[in-house]
């Protein structure tokens, strides 16, 4: 008998696996285990993340000016010039306002000393009528004693002139980065060749960027101009200097009001009594609910393309990872997240209707087609 072969001249192939999809839920874990190591890390680098953050903030309002210039014809030197003479003097005059504030605060504070002390005696005096023990009355002067809110205050002036090393950082990274924009419509051009939709993206965070500062600003002037014509009216001194500082704070939303509010309702407390510190307090926080509370977040929120409950979600967020100033930065910060994460990618375009602002979803899905409930083929043998 021969040998019998086993090979064949037509093998058979072989199937072909499908490939292997995840769970669902262990995509979410994944996910979310991410996005909290990414965050920690984000919390340890904040010293870094912060500025550079803030500098490509402040380059990217400023920068319509350069462009607005070469429309112009200015020649392009002048030009680079007059956008970093801009980011400098914004900053320089937003610097100035805090420091400025902080100063007369602690200059004026201590020319109080003897109305603070007659306060507080006359507050121990009656906790100690309502039946307060001794040791509690104690406590509670020592916490009212003014000589603690001054050196807490020159602490605060100290601390800001110390800022100075981190100042001269960011100044130099302010005009790198001044000096890196000039190139960054070609740049995006480029980018758009092979990304158009990461390029869009970073688009819409330029102009979004810049419609949140402006309506923060436009807001912001008006409650600076209606608490400085409260205080001057109630004669509360260096009322000018309180309306510019609630102005600036105003771009911490919904917690910034608090910071402005200090200085002026423990100087109308000092100045002329409870009555006039409660009534600065009952206006400060109506005029906030009703622009900065109540009707900016409604316009930030179209504005910037993020549904209001996200931007308290950032607010809350990024002041955890960054600090005071990713509080002062949580709106742009949420939104970058937004057009990296969501507007740069078609396929999680779906969750704008539950991040995105009402006018956004509107405008994207309002005029869409609508999907029948019944499919085709069943319409069909209907």
């Amino acid at each position: 008998m021969g040998n019998v072969t086993t090979d064949s001249p037509h093998p058979i192939a072989k199937p072909v696996r499908a490939p292997t999809s995840f769970p669902r839920a262990a995509v979410v874990i994944v996910a979310l285990a991410a996005a909290l190591v990414g965050s920690l890390a984000l919390k340890q680098f904040a010293w870094l993340v912060g500025p550079v953050f803030l500098a490509l903030v402040i380059v990217t309002l400023v920068h319509p000016l350069h462009r607005w210039l070469q429309r112009h014809k200015v020649p392009r030197l002048i030009a680079l010039l007059g956008l970093v003479v801009s980011i400098y003097g914004l900053v320089i005059v937003l610097v100035a306002i805090v420091a400025f504030s902080i100063a007369r605060l602690a200059a004026i504070l201590p020319g109080y000393a003897a109305d603070a002390a007659g306060l507080v005696q006359a507050l121990s005096v009656r906790f100690g009528a309502l039946g307060v023990g001794a040791s509690q009355v104690q406590a509670v002067s020592a916490a009212l004693d003014l000589r603690r809110v001054i050196t807490a205050v020159a602490a605060l002036f100290r601390g800001l002139i110390s800022f100075g090393a981190t100042m001269i950082f960011f100044l130099g990274l302010l005009l790198f980065m001044a000096i890196d924009s000039v190139g960054i419509d070609s740049r995006l051009e480029m980018l758009s060749a092979k990304r158009p939709g990461l390029s869009k993206a970073l688009r819409i965070f330029a102009r979004d960027t810049r419609r949140f500062l402006a309506v923060t600003g436009i807001f912001g002037l008006l409650t600076g101009f209606a608490d400085t014509l409260l205080l001057w009216w109630l004669g509360i001194p260096l009322a000018v200097l309180w309306g510019l500082l609630a102005a600036v704070c105003n771009f911490i939303l919904y917690v910034g009001f608090v910071i402005g509010l200090v200085p002026p309702a423990l100087l109308a407390l000092l100045d002329q009594g409870w009555q006039t510190m409660l009534l600065v307090i009952v206006v400060y926080i109506i005029l906030n609910s009703l622009l900065t509370s109540l009707i900016a977040p409604h316009y930030l929120g179209d504005n910037v393309g993020v549904s209001t409950r996200v931007t308290v979600v950032g607010l809350v967020f990024w002041g955890w990872v960054l600090g005071p100033l990713g509080a002062i930065l949580s709106v742009p910060l949420t939104s970058l997240l937004k057009v990296l994460l969501i507007d740069s990618d078609p396929r999680a375009r779906w969750a704008t209707a539950l991040v995105g602002s009402t006018r956004e979803h509107r405008r994207r899905y309002q005029g869409a087609p609508k999907t029948p409930l019944v499919p085709p083929s069943a319409q069909r043998q209907r």
